[in-house]
């Protein structure tokens, strides 16, 4: 262990106890003008801190509990319209109030995002103002303690051993470094002053889980921003559909396959996929539950499959306004029919497809039919419902509707997570933090050797707060002290905080 010596005047002891234990809580004095003052506590306040922690808390317990609007929903004004409209029937009167305040996309909110900003800022910031002390305490702690100290600390002891003051020192310094403690030695004209420390890095862990957690903070917050998951992204078997973000990727499913047990369950489902970076093949791959597809930080999961119906729209002049498979991906509230729905933006037209779920027969919708249910945007009643026959043109509603067959789909989701790394970095430096915290903590104990008419005295001396272990430690010192001091008499006692 290192040693050192020092000799400097002495220093006033009228705060020792309180400012010599646990000096770290104190700050760094911050100059400039008085709003970049008060800014500057504001953000170092723990209160501050406490009370963006629970709005943080409060905004994702919302996110939690209301449905929130499926991803990229938002960036289509009439689909999300329509989207709130539909679950009307599930908060009444409370639907508008939730959507002004943006709790249908709480993690994409404004209120989400600067939350995020502030707390990153304030956990950021009691960082820096704590860094500087704990730097002292390391490498420049105090080693000097008054009478008041000695007398009141959580843990003290008082041995008298027959050597002079010098030997007594090497004493104690042989017995610190044999419990690898850390030893400075500072002398006076009233004796010899020694500390000794161990794990003085132990609350640096303190500052590492801080940072840890604004690198978390940043990690969500770049994934909130920047990031999209989309869990309900569907693709017909033989259909080109673009993943859309900006990120100019779009996906073929040519084939589906799935396998199941004896009794029915599924035993593997797989799909082969193309990949296309605007309009150029840059990966094939088959994906399965365990198995993604990964490109452009953007990953494809394997997640559900389901039949489609295509479907083929014409306008009154014979032009075509729809062609391709609407994937029958969600089911009715009783679980009888699967649906699906298609979107024409130029007619202000959305269209429910409607089949009879698998196992769940419909006397009005029979095998190679599909009803047909037409709403004008933003409309909650439909202006037509109509069952149609695969292969025959129906015209409803001044459009010409043809069901011309059902085909496979495969379900996946996608995901850009850009602050993932940031997450997985944020939480192995917590780790790490909180090991250190609660592993290696710093103890200190502080020394005041003097002349007597016998020999010497040692006052020995040191705090436990938070530390509780350290009491059994303090003790043995003492005793190897004794023994090393083969000491005349001794006393020993226990502050009013020992347990």
């Amino acid at each position: 262990m290192s040693q050192d010596t020092r000799t400097r005047p002495p220093e006033p002891g009228a705060r020792e106890l309180r400012d010599g234990l646990d000096g770290p809580d104190g700050g760094l004095s911050v100059s400039g003008t008085d709003v970049l003052n008060r800014l500057w506590r504001f953000f170092i306040s723990m209160r501050t801190g406490l009370w963006l922690i629970l709005c943080l808390g409060l905004l994702s317990l919302a996110g939690t509990l209301l449905v929130q609007a499926p991803a990229g929903m938002t960036a289509d004004p009439a689909a999300y319209v329509a989207w709130v409209a539909s679950i009307h029937s599930k908060y009444g009167g409370w639907t508008p109030v939730f959507d002004k305040l943006g709790f249908f996309s709480v993690f994409t909110s404004i209120w989400f995002k600067s939350i995020t900003v502030l707390l990153a800022t304030s956990v950021l910031a009691c960082s820096v103002n704590r860094a500087p002390r704990l730097w002292k305490l390391a490498f420049h702690p105090r080693t000097r303690m008054g009478e008041t100290f000695f007398t009141h600390a959580p843990l003290r002891a008082s041995v008298l051993v027959p050597a002079g003051p010098e030997a007594a020192t090497d004493y104690v310094k042989q017995v610190l470094k044999s419990h690898r403690f850390r030893t400075i030695t500072d002398s006076d004209v009233d004796g010899v002053n020694l500390y000794g420390d161990r794990f003085r890095w132990g609350p640096f862990g303190t500052v590492m889980a801080h940072l840890s957690f604004v690198i978390i903070l940043i990690g969500f917050f770049l994934s909130a921003t920047t990031g999209f998951k989309d869990t309900s992204f569907t693709a017909p078997v033989g259909q080109t559909v673009a993943v859309g973000h900006g990120t100019g990727l779009s996906v073929q499913a040519t084939s589906f396959s799935d396998v199941y047990y004896a009794d029915g369950s599924p035993k593997d489902y797989s799909s082969q996929l193309v990949l296309y970076k605007n309009g150029v093949v840059v990966q094939q791959q088959t994906v399965r539950v365990n198995h993604p597809m990964s490109r452009d930080g953007v990953t494809f999961y394997q997640s559900f499959f389901g039949e489609a119906a295509s479907m083929k729209v014409t306008d009154a002049a014979g032009k075509t306004v729809y062609d391709q498979a609407v994937p029958l991906a969600f089911t009715s509230d009783d679980g009888t029919h699967s649906i699906g729905q298609l979107t024409m933006a130029s007619k202000a037209l959305n269209v429910y497809v409607i089949g009879a779920a698998s196992g769940k027969p419909d006397p009005n919708i029979k095998a190679g039919q599909m009803q047909l249910e037409i709403h004008q945007n933003g409309a909650t009643d439909p202006i037509a419902t109509q069952v149609v026959d695969q292969g025959k043109p129906a015209t409803i509603a001044g459009m010409t509707y043809t069901f011309q067959r059902t085909r496979q789909f495969t379900g996946l989701i996608v995901a850009h997570d850009p602050g993932v790394n940031f997450v997985w970095v944020g939480s192995t430096l917590l780790i790490i933090g909180l090991f250190l915290v609660f592993f290696f903590p710093h103890r200190r104990v502080w020394v005041r050797i003097r002349k007597t008419s016998g020999g010497s005295e040692i006052l020995c001396a040191s705090t436990m707060k938070r530390d509780l272990a350290f009491k059994p430690q303090f003790n043995q010192l003492i005793t190897d002290v004794q023994l090393a001091g083969s000491p005349s008499s001794t006393t020993q006692e226990a502050g009013q905080n020992d347990a």
